[in-house]
């Protein structure tokens, strides 16, 4: 795996922005599995030498709280993709140490949000994944068409017991910004209440800083060697 480029593969700007650095491209659309399909066919993967999925995630498995830390070993959505064992061996040893849970196991992939809590325990259920989000699949999916090793770290945002709030799903730009009209908007409305929007402040903000103290840790290349 020496030489070439980490493609980190994110949902939102600020995942990006955490996520860049020496020997890392990011991509990234906001959210969207089909615009991130479409932006990765029109990436070729000659130059690359991994792809890692990296970001947030909703929490399906009940013991994960925000800010705990997975390091996935497989994929699951409509096809089962394993991650690259070298390299989720090599972040596990150097994120050991770092404030919170790191635990090894199953990302889901889904192409629409998984609100409720209804939804995230039948998710759990069937799969066994730990966590949720929605670009992992689409990343292992691109790995695996162009042969390439596919690893993925996520961090809970929101835990298996906490729902999102009905706006989350459309509360970003095409380029993974908040929207801070859409979120206004869902305010007047009355399809988001203030203590839901104090709720996933807070995790997060828990979230972000522990992806920050994680990147930090990974060094050049995502800790790819």
């Amino acid at each position: 795996m020496e030489g070439g480029t980490v493609l980190a593969v994110v949902g939102l700007a600020r995942e990006a922005r955490i996520a860049a650095g020496p020997g890392v491209e990011t991509i990234q659309a906001g959210g969207n599995p089909a615009r991130l399909r479409l932006a990765l066919d029109g990436r070729p993967a000659h130059g690359l030498r991994a792809i890692v999925s990296f970001g947030i995630a909703g929490g399906l498995d009940p013991a994960l709280k925000p800010g705990d830390l997975v390091v996935a070993t497989h994929l699951d959505a409509q096809a089962r993709f394993p991650a690259d064992p070298e390299i989720a061996r090599r972040l596990s040893v150097a994120l050991n140490g770092v404030p919170g849970r790191v635990v090894a196991g199953g990302l889901a992939g889904s192409d629409v949000a998984v609100m409720t809590v209804a939804d995230k325990a039948k998710l759990h259920a069937r799969t066994g994944a730990l966590a949720v989000d929605m670009e992992s699949h689409v990343a292992a999916a691109y790995a695996a068409r162009h042969a390439l090793p596919f690893a993925a770290l996520r961090v809970v945002c929101d835990p298996a017991q906490r729902a999102l709030p009905a706006f989350a799903a459309a509360a970003l730009t095409p380029e993974g910004e908040p929207d801070i009209r859409a979120v206004l908007g869902a305010l007047l409305r009355g399809r988001a209440r203030i203590g839901e929007l104090i709720r996933l402040g807070r995790d997060s903000s828990v979230a972000f800083a522990a992806l920050a103290r994680c990147r930090g840790r990974l060094g050049p290349g995502l800790g790819v060697a």
